[in-house]
């Protein structure tokens, strides 16, 4: 089964307006310039997303949300409902590391994301991953068989078939460190067996990413196991020229 690479670019809460139209330009100016088999998707700060859809309108380059409520509409001060993003963007992360360890999302807090995310017509990029504790206790497959079974478990086949997973190890995150290519491979193939049990007619298709400072120094041995089809990249892709050589090692590695 061949499945296209996705590179998608996590800005986090970083950048300015006027930083957000440039990284924007740089990355259309990536698939435009190289023609290459590759998808590319950028996820700004909620404020940008509209300034950034401007920059990529008629770029094959994808708009991302960073999050979203599990709530359609009603009185939450300060949450922007799937609902709001679905004009603008394709993709949703749900379940970064950082929302449920440092707002404390649930697993169940997790699935009403990404249900809400479903049931708008997007995609959502359901992020799995071990704390450092849990990897060294050996419990790593164990934590990401429990939030993908609590995320997707009792969907629909053709929902799951719509969802990317990103395996980020929590331990990687901006830390400097990462997975081994052997770790990141391990793990994706444990995802992938997971997907063949709750979708057995999609699983082939559906994309796993690696995340956790990757940058292109490292994609493509991170990618070259065959069961990670891609990258979500944080830091590396604050810098329009870094996140274009990521793209580019990403696409000439030949992974599907």
């Amino acid at each position: 089964m061949s499945r296209t690479p996705l590179a998608v670019a996590n800005w986090k809460m970083n950048t300015d307006l006027e930083s957000s139209r440039t990284l924007a330009q740089a990355a259309r100016d990536t698939l435009a310039d190289d023609p290459v088999d590759l998808e590319v998707a950028i996820c700004p700060p909620f404020p940008w997303i509209v300034p950034v859809a401007e920059v990529l309108d008629g770029s094959p380059v994808e708009l991302g949300a960073q999050d979203c409520s599990p709530e359609r509409d009603g009185a939450f001060t300060g949450d922007v409902s799937a609902a709001m993003l679905a004009p603008w963007c394709r993709y949703v992360l749900v379940g970064h590391s950082e929302r449920r360890h440092g707002h404390g999302e649930t697993d169940a807090v997790v699935r009403r994301k990404l249900e809400a995310t479903l049931a708008e017509g997007m995609q959502p990029i359901l992020c799995v991953g071990e704390l450092e504790a849990e990897r060294t206790s050996g419990q790593t497959a164990q934590v990401v068989e429990r939030q993908i079974l609590a995320a997707l478990d009792g969907l629909p086949e053709s929902g799951i078939a719509r969802c990317v997973i990103a395996y980020e190890p929590v331990w990687a995150i901006g830390s400097g460190r990462t997975a081994t290519a052997a770790d990141a491979q391990e793990v994706a193939a444990h995802v992938r067996a997971l997907l063949t049990a709750l979708a057995p007619l999609h699983a082939d298709a559906m994309r796993i990413l690696y995340g956790g400072s990757v940058k292109a120094a490292n994609v493509a041995e991170l990618t070259a196991g065959g069961d990670v089809d891609g990258a979500l990249v944080g830091s590396a892709s604050l810098d329009g020229a870094g996140f274009r050589a990521l793209c580019l090692a990403l696409a000439a590695s030949g992974n599907r």
